[in-house]
């Protein structure tokens, strides 16, 4: 039986080019991580959602990741920069209940445009000109896959 691997992530590292690039400059502000599970909820409740996702303390041994996220669990570091919580409830918004994922594609990047307009008050046609400049696909109508059509 051949080894299944994973679809690969195609725009991870442009994704985070662009968040480099465009996002990080526009937002210097941090979250501890204490207040961070409270913000998530606030988040959560506002876009009309239940069962917020956990925020747990990212592993001490991954030193490289900055915070992670899947369907039921955000991890973070002791301070974690507001655009960053902000990509990783995208990746919880993009995560369906069986684990799949869409990883930085189009329905992440249409999420994450959404929550960087709608809590950075980012501007929405800046952020998808220059994800398109940047050759990244985005669905800007994107909803959460875990909610019924």
């Amino acid at each position: 039986m051949p080894h299944l691997r994973p679809p690969r992530d195609a725009q991870r590292g442009r994704v985070y080019e662009w968040e480099e690039r465009i996002v990080a400059p526009r937002d210097r502000t941090f979250i501890a991580f204490p207040g961070a599970q409270a913000m998530v909820n606030a988040i959560w409740t506002e876009l009309g959602l239940r069962y917020p996702p956990r925020v747990e303390p990212l592993p001490r041994q991954a030193t490289a990741t900055v915070a992670s996220a899947n369907r039921l669990s955000v991890y973070l570091p002791p301070r974690t920069a507001s655009w960053c919580l902000l990509h990783e409830l995208a990746h919880v918004l993009s995560s369906a209940e069986d684990g799949h994922s869409d990883g930085h594609g189009p329905v992440f990047l249409g999420l994450y445009v959404q929550l960087l307009v709608r809590y950075m008050r980012l501007d929405q046609t800046e952020l998808l000109t220059s994800l398109r400049g940047a050759g990244l696909r985005v669905t800007p109508d994107a909803r959460p896959v875990f909610l019924d059509p």
